[in-house]
């Protein structure tokens, strides 16, 4: 029977606590604030001999990468982490891995990008390889970085899906911050995960040869690759909620690709992602007892983008905000607000919404912030005028 114990640790122990439990044949990875405890308490793991890992200490994250690529073209299983420039210099390598179809699964810790130099949370990173085909998983809380962890590897490695996962907790809010969770025994977890057999392995002598990363030039199968990756990632969906159905019913903790509060019969609503959301119910609740009917939905699984699920989440709302915790510079807002958007286009009666920036390089998210925003959308309700394409939240 499974059984599960309480532990008081911040999300990246618990992170790599679950990499420990999914006993990975390879790991390649180089510290950068705030992931590196991840990597050290995996580290001590393999050094204390409570996980028979290959262990690869590399010069780069770009190396990472790269020998996570070569291990799981091999036929490793294979788990990483990183974090803002680390994940920036890994970006060549993050389109090698899902075009080769490899399920390596890395944790991120949500980090600002340079310039100028910052160390503090945002999502900027993250989000700038939104676009380079691996599937991306968000957690509010270090339970939920647990938890996705351990998904993750069921997820890439499903034949359905067979693409790296991006599990992500937000830099030293959720990575140092200590936490209350629970963590399943370490038999429950290898049977969840299962052994790893892929069919196409470069070293599998038993099978015939295959080959990978080959030249794929004018008049070659290129675009039919991509294709591919793109019906593999529409497939991903079924399974996310397939495995996240698995999950819940063994830790009895709920898990949805978007989690709502309040949503039932909202007529304002905050959509969010990562811990910011915790911010937006505690607000909500105190309007919600004075009698004003409002929600938070929080996107936990932001590749593949649920549109659907969205959209009817918040088809019965009058006014919607949407939080990004990064820019995309030129365009009409920022890239939480622009899928959201796109997901409402189709409806015939679509909400008045509209885009908050807030929180880059770790700047306070203050409950005052999330009390202007509910503001902002009631009057947007009675008739106000809806602001300008984008609010920056906060910013002096």
């Amino acid at each position: 029977m499974a059984t599960q114990k309480t532990l008081a640790a911040t999300g990246n122990v618990l992170v790599a606590e679950a990499m420990r439990q999914c006993a990975p044949d390879v790991m390649a990875a180089y510290p950068i604030t705030p992931q590196t405890t991840i990597v050290e308490e995996f580290a001590k793991f393999v050094a204390q001999g409570r996980v028979h890992t290959e262990y690869v200490t590399v010069e780069s994250e770009h190396s990472a990468m790269s020998a996570c690529v070569g291990a799981s073209a091999a036929g490793a299983r294979v788990m990483t982490a990183t974090s803002s420039q680390g994940l920036a210099l890994m970006w060549e390598e993050l389109h090698i891995a899902s075009g080769m179809r490899l399920p390596i699964v890395m944790a991120n810790a949500n980090r600002a990008l340079s310039a100028p130099i910052n160390i503090h949370c945002d999502h900027s990173d993250v989000m700038g390889a939104r676009d380079t085909g691996w599937i991306i998983l968000f957690a509010e809380t270090a339970q939920e970085a647990y938890d996705n962890t351990i998904m993750s590897v069921r997820i890439a490695e499903h034949p359905d899906v067979l693409l790296p996962v991006m599990t992500t907790l937000d830099g030293f809010i959720t990575t140092h911050s200590i936490d209350r969770a629970q963590v399943m025994d370490d038999e429950t977890v290898a049977a969840f995960v299962g052994d790893y057999h892929p069919d196409l392995a470069l070293l599998d002598d038993t099978k015939p040869p295959v080959s990978h990363g080959n030249f794929a030039g004018l008049g070659g199968p290129y675009f039919e690759f991509k294709k591919a990756q793109r019906n593999a990632i529409d497939r991903s969906a079924a399974v996310i909620k397939s495995v996240g159905e698995e999950w819940s019913a063994i830790c009895e903790r709920p898990f949805g690709v978007i989690e709502g509060w309040g949503m039932e019969d909202a007529e304002l609503a905050i959509v969010a992602i990562g811990s910011t959301a915790g911010n937006a119910r505690h607000v909500a609740r105190e309007l919600r007892a004075q009698g004003v009917r409002v929600g938070v939905l929080k996107v936990r699984v932001f590749r593949p983008f649920p549109f659907a699920e969205i959209a009817d989440a918040l088809g019965g709302c009058k006014a919607v905000a949407v939080l990004d915790r990064s820019e995309s510079f030129g365009a009409e807002g920022g890239p939480l607000f622009l899928e959201v958007r796109s997901a409402l286009y189709d409806r015939a009666e679509r909400p008045a919404i509209v885009d908050y920036i807030y929180g880059l390089g770790g700047a306070d998210v203050k409950l005052e912030l999330m009390r202007r925003v509910f503001s902002d959308l009631s009057d947007i309700a009675d008739g106000a005028e809806v602001p300008g394409r984008l609010v920056y939240l906060g910013a002096r």
